[in-house]
């Protein structure tokens, strides 16, 4: 229970369906703000008291569960290490992933529950054998199946997703409205609840030591100076303050962050398009392909962004492939992907989703993106 409609709408289904149902509110700050800043965060002392109010309103008992050390180590922190080595990670895949639905669901499992309900846009369908298998939603405007593309089949087992079938978001408010949750007008938050303000670059530069550096264009000629190459990323075009225009006269975007030697390469838009990204940390949600199995290539959709388009790709695990960036050799091998058609502005950190129609087949941290078509920057 967030304390948002979402999550209280949920609940109410849940309860509506004949289950025994507990509301849940996390706590993920040792100091949370007493009011939200506008319509960003999700877990301040208002939204507790909200969450608190549907679960009375359902009459289902209310908990707060503090699970802020684990947030903060498995998530903020991650958060922080990943920019410093020169990634752009998405925090809530890291929620979902290690708060969500591994520590809370451990938790639940532990004190005898069946399951965790959220209020997810996404759906869990089985297959012939009964195998848990997880889909997008009815509503892809409001579709969060890419955000819970880090859960395994066994978490899948224990995952409830009642708003699956809800054609859109607006239906959810009108009937929040309908059941008299106070909720039913609260507006969404917004991805980095840990960020309240927004200003994620100030945020970084109180956590990360920034040090100066030069930005060069792609053949290594110096036309600027950054504060801290950590706070940049793969596509950027606000912020540079190039004291050199383009020859073209055209905006540069950022092209590559390299952390080791604290440069920032810049250049022309269409030298950001990539048709091969390779991901480490790979997982499968539910059971994997066949194909991909037994190390064969096969067809699916790549999607890199939680509201990006999925593009017509094949994909291959490559088993004792190379080494990552950041020294990491995965044993369940590296996913190799190549698009039918050139993306833009893929970053190494983010989270590359497979599908295949609805179905999310797995995903992976993306650790290198390039275009086959021409040579390495």
């Amino acid at each position: 229970m967030s304390g948002g409609v979402d999550s209280a709408v949920a609940a109410a289904r849940a309860v509506e369906a004949g289950h025994d149902v507990v509301g849940v509110h996390l706590a993920l700050s040792r100091m949370p703000g007493t009011l939200r800043t506008g319509s960003r965060g999700c877990c301040t002392i208002e939204d507790s008291n909200d969450a608190w109010r549907a679960c009375d309103k359902l009459g289902i008992p209310f908990y707060v569960w503090d699970f802020s050390e684990r947030f903060k180590a498995d998530v903020v922190d991650d958060f922080v290490a990943e920019y410093a080595a020169g990634r752009t990670p998405n925090p809530c895949m890291r929620c979902n992933e290690r708060i969500k639905f591994a520590a809370l669901l451990e938790k639940a499992l532990a004190l005898g529950f069946d399951a965790v309900c959220t209020g997810h846009y996404a759906k869990i369908v089985r297959d012939t054998d009964g195998n848990a298998e997880l889909h997008r939603a009815a509503d892809w405007a409001k579709d969060q199946s890419y955000v819970l593309g880090v859960l395994t089949a066994e978490q899948l087992e224990h995952c409830l997703f009642p708003l699956a079938d809800t054609p859109s978001k607006a239906e959810v408010r009108a009937e929040a409205e309908r059941r008299g949750l106070s909720v039913a007008k609260k507006p969404d938050s917004h991805d980095i609840c840990f960020i309240s303000d927004g200003d994620t670059r100030g945020w970084l530069a109180e956590k990360i030591e920034m040090t100066p550096g030069d930005i060069v264009d792609e053949s290594g000629q110096k036309v600027g100076q950054h504060g801290g190459a950590n706070a940049f990323t793969v596509g950027q075009r606000r912020g540079l303050r190039l004291g050199r225009p383009a020859p073209d006269g055209k905006p540069r975007f950022v092209l590559e962050v390299r952390p080791k030697d604290n440069t920032v390469v810049v250049g022309p838009e269409k030298l950001l398009a990539v048709d091969e990204i390779r991901g480490i940390r790979l997982s499968w949600a539910g059971l994997p392909l066949a194909e991909a199995a037994a190390g064969e290539q096969f067809e699916c959709h790549a999607q890199v962004r939680a509201h990006g388009d999925a593009l017509p790709a094949r994909a291959r695990v490559v088993v004792g492939g190379r080494q990552a960036s950041d020294g990491h050799v995965a044993d369940d091998g590296e996913l190799v992907v190549t698009l039918e058609a050139p993306l833009r502005g893929v970053a190494p950190g983010q989270t590359i989703v497979l599908y295949r129609g609805t179905r999310v087949l797995g995903q992976a941290t993306i650790d290198a993106a390039r275009s086959l078509a021409r040579p390495a920057l």
